[in-house]
């Protein structure tokens, strides 16, 4: 080989040393460099803690309704006395059929009675619905033939829907339909007027001013 051709093959190779140096190195500072720079610019995740507000449902007011059969409303009051018990009771604009019956039957069989003397007769007519041996209705215990006298065929008199006397026997009738107060004679089923003997043959209960009560 000629001087000049090994001169040139020399530097050939050097110059591929070169390069092949060079190409390594560079690589891998591009590698180490790249990957914090990578880093560095990568938006990292941020876990934000925030509470959890759920809100919760508001509760429906509380209504205080004591449905029944007879379809009346009757709450239980607490009171010292009877007195101060129908003067608590609402006094509804208009009343249902079956208690127009009841307080019908207290007002025109006891109005001119005690408050206590009302009551007996309103709880007589509640104790009759629910015994089995009456109609199961107030309306129908009092207009059952021949069971009160005021009943003239299937109706009563006229009220005095404004008096005194009608609010008391409507409250009355609220108390006993309620059972928010026992009657002196409680459970008796039938009454008569003090004044007359009709000789039944049934248990006396007792007597509360005008009335004689039995069971």
């Amino acid at each position: 080989m000629s001087k000049q051709l090994r001169r040139a093959s020399v530097i050939a190779v050097a110059a591929m040393i070169s390069s092949i140096a060079f190409s390594t190195n560079g690589f891998g500072a591009d590698a180490q460099s790249s990957a914090p720079a990578a880093s560095a610019n990568q938006p990292s995740p941020q876990m934000i803690s925030q509470p959890v507000v759920q809100s919760l449902p508001v509760p429906a007011p509380a209504v205080l309704v004591e449905a029944d059969e007879a379809g009346l409303n009757a709450p239980q009051l607490s009171a010292r006395s009877l007195a101060e018990l129908v003067a608590g009771q609402p006094h509804p604009s208009e009343l249902s059929r079956e208690l127009q019956c009841l307080a019908g039957a207290v007002y025109f069989e006891a109005k001119s009675e005690s408050l206590v003397g009302q009551l007996a007769v309103g709880r007589v007519v509640v104790a009759r619905s629910k015994s089995g041996r009456f109609p199961n209705s107030y309306c129908g215990v009092v207009f059952q033939p021949s069971q009160f006298s005021f009943v003239r065929g299937s109706s009563m008199p006229a009220i005095a829907r404004g008096s005194k006397q009608w609010k008391n026997a409507v409250a009355i009738a609220q108390i006993a339909h309620a059972g928010s107060w026992r009657s002196p004679v409680e459970g008796a089923l039938y009454f008569h007027a003090s004044y007359v003997s009709p000789g039944w043959k049934l248990r006396r209960v007792g007597r509360v001013e005008n009335h004689v009560f039995y069971r």
